[in-house]
């Protein structure tokens, strides 16, 4: 961002603030947010924290009063200098700790990053993952850059209409109100990058987003340049057909990795994060055989300086290809790798029982990386049983596939309030500290009324929210009075408010609470324990089960005899997500186990005092210990039908809620207070923030991968 695209300038007092809204660094600092939310919080509100759009919107006087304002420019002198001593900070962890290995690079590939409400390129889980990964590395001082796609259409924003069925909209990306900056145009020295792919050239433009010093690349095919079909490329995020998605993660690995060389960019390091990034591993072989190596040793280095993490154990969620499209597609490429046609295509051959035999991208980023993991130790272990066939002389415990769990990037997720409230009783520096697991035994100190009151005040936040969502689009959109009604308007801040928010997948179950409606609705209507529900999530818009899940569920909302504690709120992102996983009660997920393969988001919950309660897969397998939230386990022997295993799941959860969860809800003191209440939620804080952090899981990814990588760069 810069002046230039202010219908007014700023006041050159406070003229940094351009500054700081183009590095998202600010997203993560309650007190540099606080700098444009105390200029107009009104305003704040409707831009959606996207400070570059606040800027431009806001009335220049404002601006002009702000500027001569002692007590603002106290505290934008002191957000400025924190700032500036952030972006030059050579104490953190990775250089004091690897001081030798600081020169390095690791170059981050995802086909999503869940960053901000401003930047539409993500869909869900794993872009959040990865969004948060590039902030912790930020925060350690990790050397590392991202490598993504702009998308200029973004993933779609869902409109749940008055029938209550979901409809996707496609929004333009508009550049010039995001905090993203050209760095490879047509104006650039060498204009825009010229792609080589497929025996013709594909132009590609290039962007970077600032996280504190970490970059991101990002690539867009959308330019004039580009027939129209190449131009589609990178337009919607998981749009497309087949051939549509091979050329698009086509651009990605190969693409990315020429792109990385334009920059002048050398990373030691390479992480696929999930199979779409995988043709980066061939196009770095290429470049070795190039310059001289056989494919073996060229394969072989590669391997050796090389992670790929895979994220779902669902056969449908990997990629695959027909041999004859990946053939049409690179024809003219395996012989610049030193291969024929078929060594090509057995580095992807692979036959999954779901898809038949095709090119799989799992398969190839397995075989041509060197360090492979999964996402929590149950990932990992149905990981090893499930790509068993591609190590057929090793035992299955002996794949040679790990697992590093999931972690949420701590600073981005917390509440501002329990952000203050830690801080408190935890000491002002806790963030510095928080995957010390010595830390967080401090969390009994808080006084179990001061944590009730914060919650509930988080509670209120998040209705007030809901309603008034409700009302603008009841102006705006005329919404019809069931949609108005089903949005949430008339939940009730003092019943046990539980969420089921995520993608909605069928394997996800979020019919599961709802499948004995008349029981269901002696729960929620009990005159003395009140209990709601609070739906969100998309589904993928050529995902017909899934479209149906979100229409049965709203369909179940306008029942009147629900008497209103149903909602589905609408459009599920970062921004509603925060005001989900901080202001309910419970956190549910009830996956098909071993479907599961983390779910970060009831993580995001437990940090903020949101206790979880699912059925003991993902990251839950190994959270939970029994006092920190609830296990949904029916002990079902393996090998059942679906729809017996759904029958005693759904029995099992019934009965979690009727004899524990909505008890222990109620049972107040004298004063209001739910004692044993608070002493479960402070132990569900107290064994997940430190261990299910990003700062956990981006160490553990340095000193186990990165580092051993790193060393074997050297060495070569």
């Amino acid at each position: 961002m810069s002046t230039e695209i202010l219908d007014h300038p700023l006041p050159a007092r406070i003229g940094r603030l351009n500054k700081l809204a183009s590095n998202l660094w600010w997203s993560w600092h309650p007190d540099a947010s606080w700098i444009f939310q105390r200029l107009d919080k009104t305003l704040w509100e409707l831009t959606h924290h996207n400070p570059v759009k606040f800027l431009q919107q806001i009335a220049p006087t404002k601006l002009e009063a702000a500027a001569s304002d002692p007590a603002y420019l106290r505290h934008y002198d002191g957000v400025m200098f924190a700032f500036d001593k952030y972006l030059s900070a050579k104490d953190t962890w990775f250089p004091e700790k690897y001081p030798h290995l600081a020169g390095h690079t690791i170059a981050y590939f995802s086909a999503e990053f869940g960053l901000h409400t401003s930047l539409p390129i993500y869909s869900g889980g794993l872009g959040i993952l990865a969004g948060d990964h590039c902030k912790e590395a930020s925060d350690i001082g990790l050397p590392l850059v991202g490598v993504g796609f702009v998308y200029p259409q973004g993933y779609f924003q869902q409109r749940i209409t008055s029938e209550g069925r979901q409809e996707a909209v496609y929004e333009r990306f508009d550049y010039n109100a995001a905090p993203i900056e050209g760095v490879i145009t047509r104006e650039s020295e060498g204009g825009l990058l010229a792609l080589n792919l497929d025996e013709r050239v594909i132009y590609v433009s290039v962007w970077r987003v600032r996280l504190g010093p970490v970059s991101l690349y990002l690539m867009d095919t959308d330019v004039e340049e580009n027939e129209p079909w190449d131009r589609e490329l990178s337009a919607r995020l998981y749009g497309g057909n087949q051939e549509t998605r091979i050329r698009q993660e086509m651009v990605l690995g190969i693409g990315g990795v020429r792109m990385l060389e334009r920059l002048g960019i050398r990373p030691a390091v390479f992480h696929a994060n999930e199979g779409h990034a995988a043709f980066l591993m061939l196009e770095r072989i290429r470049g070795l055989v190039q310059r001289g190596m056989s494919f073996d040793e060229a394969a072989e280095q590669v391997r050796a300086t090389t992670i790929f993490t895979t994220h779902t154990p669902v056969p449908a969620g990997h990629d695959t290809f027909p041999f004859q499209l990946v053939e049409k597609h690179f024809a003219s490429y395996w012989d610049l790798l030193g291969l024929n046609r078929e060594q090509f295509l057995a580095l992807g051959e692979y036959s999954d029982g779901y898809n038949g035999k095709n090119f799989n991208m799992t398969a190839l980023a397995l075989r041509l990386s060197g360090m492979r993991n999964g996402v929590s130790r149950m990932h990992g272990r149905v990981s090893r049983a499930m790509w068993h066939s591609l190590w057929p002389d090793l035992t299955e415990d002996d794949v040679p596939i790990t697992s590093i769990n999931n972690g949420v990037h701590t600073p981005t997720w917390i509440a501002p309030e329990m952000d203050r409230l830690y801080t408190k009783y935890l000491g002002h520096d806790w963030r510095d500290h928080h995957d010390d697991p010595t830390l967080w035994e401090r969390i009994y100190d808080i006084p179990d009324e001061e944590l009730w009151n914060i919650h509930r005040q988080l509670k209120h936040k998040l209705l007030n929210f809901m309603r008034e969502r409700a009302r603008r689009d009841w102006i705006g959109e005329g919404s019809g009075p069931i949609r108005v009604l089903t949005a949430g308007t008339l939940l009730n801040p003092d019943a046990l408010t539980i969420s089921f928010a995520r993608r909605f997948a069928t394997y996800k179950r979020a019919m599961l609470i709802l499948r004995s409606l008349d029981r269901l609705k002696r729960i929620l209507h009990d005159d003395w324990r009140p209990v709601q529900i609070i739906f969100a999530g998309k589904a993928h818009p050529a995902d017909a089960p899934g479209r149906n899940l979100i229409a049965e569920i709203n369909r179940i909302a306008r029942d009147h005899n629900l008497g209103g504690r149903l909602a589905f709120v609408e459009n599920y992102d970062i921004h509603v997500a925060k005001y989900l996983v901080r202001g309910v009660d419970v956190w549910l997920n009830n996956p098909r186990p071993p479907l599961e393969a983390s779910g970060t988001s009831g993580q995001k919950a437990a940090l903020n005092g949101v206790p979880h309660m699912s059925i003991r897969d993902g990251w839950w397998y190994e959270g939970y210990e029994g006092a920190n939230g609830w296990a949904i386990d029916p002990s079902v022997p393996e090998g059942v039908s679906d729809e017996d295993r759904d029958m005693a799941d759904a029995e099992a959860l019934y009965r979690v809620l009727e004899e524990e969860v909505v008890p222990l809800y109620f049972e107040r003191d004298s004063d209001g207070v739910p004692r044993r209440w608070v002493q479960l939620v402070k132990e569900a804080i107290r064994t997940s923030a430190p261990l299910f952090s990003a700062r956990r899981m981006v160490k553990e990814y340095t000193e186990r991968m990165y580092v051993p990588a790193m060393s074997a760069a050297e060495k070569r």
